[in-house]
């Protein structure tokens, strides 16, 4: 949770949120899982109102490449 935390722009509203607060705003989302051989998509509402965050989450969590 605090890397999560930290991954987040400092610009936004959630960068100095509870743990609580994350967890319900971010981690209790409900998405379509896709999976095929070689990734993993999340599919979620047209609506998700943190939409922009998940995916700048996504890119700053992803490992770095060999």
């Amino acid at each position: 949770m605090l890397t999560l935390r930290d991954a987040i722009p400092k610009t936004h509203a959630l960068a100095n949120a509870e743990f609580t607060t994350i967890r319900l705003r971010l981690l209790k989302l409900g998405a379509r899982v896709i999976e095929t051989a070689s990734r993993i998509r999340l599919a979620f509402a047209a609506a998700c109102p943190e939409a922009a965050l998940i995916r700048h989450l996504a890119s700053a969590l992803m490992p770095a490449g060999p």
